[in-house]
């Protein structure tokens, strides 16, 4: 059964699923399988792996010059989704992206994912690098989800890229894509983030996955926008639990989004990172209720640094 299968069969019957980052390169994967045994004692819907964009790194040279090239630090996560696919039995739904990567590269991916009988992908434009002051596409690659999207599409009706007819095309894709209900941080305003959202359904998107945030209210009122413009597709709440009391100001920076006023006060109470561990539990158990009590019963958690936090959540909602 596909990711969208599960979401649109099971929208009255409550169900979370989680996102995992890949290991970084060298570290092995003892302690992501560690943090997947945890939650898939919950029975998960579905599990989703980030991936990310290559960065320059400079090496000096033997004459004292720098040399400038591209590594990945977190390799593999096509290789992790098929391992965790066969581990687990549980549907996995890797990242495609746009950033660091050219039209040929997402075209092995495609190729590689489907000989490994993963057809749920979830398509992102991704980050910018951290050398650029805007989002740069890579030479030959693509700037916008909308372009990735197309090419999947065409993927997906049995041609490369560059038109060649694919002789054996194999199972299609199912993909969705991310929205944020407190708008991109590149988009100009909301009402024209959702117009891009918009584009993507009509592009194929099946559902959609918020960024994290930590006020109902803003996702109801995005929901609410999305249907009265034609968007009707699933929209899955992203939420990830305060874990540290770093993340009061990290948070915002580095997702775009608001701390409301009530935890912000409850958070500048807390002495230790583990009182804001737990204030963070209560905070996204109650506001997971309040999704459960307007009928949202797929929540998609964001685990990194709260996988044990996660754990105790998804126990006091059963």
């Amino acid at each position: 059964m596909s990711v969208t299968d599960i979401i649109n069969q099971h929208q009255r019957q409550r169900q979370f699923s989680f996102e995992v980052l890949p290991p970084l390169k060298g570290t092995g994967t003892d302690r992501l399988f560690a943090d997947i045994d945890k939650l898939a004692e919950l029975a998960p819907a579905f599990i989703n792996i980030t991936t990310h964009h290559s960065e320059f790194v400079y090496r000096e040279l033997a004459d004292g010059r720098f040399e400038r090239s591209r590594v990945r630090r977190r390799p593999g996560t096509i290789a992790i989704a098929a391992a965790i696919q066969q581990r687990y039995h549980i549907p996995v739904q890797p990242h495609v992206i746009c950033s660091g990567a050219t039209v040929e590269d997402i075209e092995y991916e495609l190729i590689d994912l489907q000989f490994l009988g993963i057809h749920d992908l979830l398509l992102l434009r991704g980050d910018k690098a951290k050398e650029d002051s805007r989002f740069t596409p890579m030479p030959g690659g693509h700037a916008h989800t909308t372009d990735l999207i197309r090419q999947v599409q065409r993927f997906n009706d049995g041609y490369f890229a560059d038109g060649t007819p694919i002789k054996n095309p194999g199972r299609r894709f199912d993909f969705g894509v991310a929205c944020y209900p407190e708008k991109h941080e590149e988009a100009p305003n909301l009402e024209r983030d959702m117009q891009y959202l918009k584009e993507k359904q009509d592009l194929g998107a099946q559902y959609a996955v918020t960024q994290l945030f930590f006020d109902n209210q803003k996702y109801f009122e995005f929901v609410e926008k999305a249907r009265a413009m034609g968007i009707t597709i699933p929209i899955i709440p992203g939420i990830k639990p305060m874990a540290k009391l770093s993340q009061l100001t990290v948070v915002p920076k580095t997702f775009h989004c608001d701390i409301p006023e009530p935890l912000a006060r409850e958070i500048v109470k807390c002495k230790t990172d583990e009182d804001a561990r737990q204030l963070g539990i209560e905070w996204t158990t109650e506001q997971c209720r309040e999704l459960y009590a307007h009928s949202v019963d797929n929540i998609h958690f964001y685990t990194v640094s709260a996988v044990d936090s996660v754990v105790e959540i998804v126990r006091k909602l059963k």
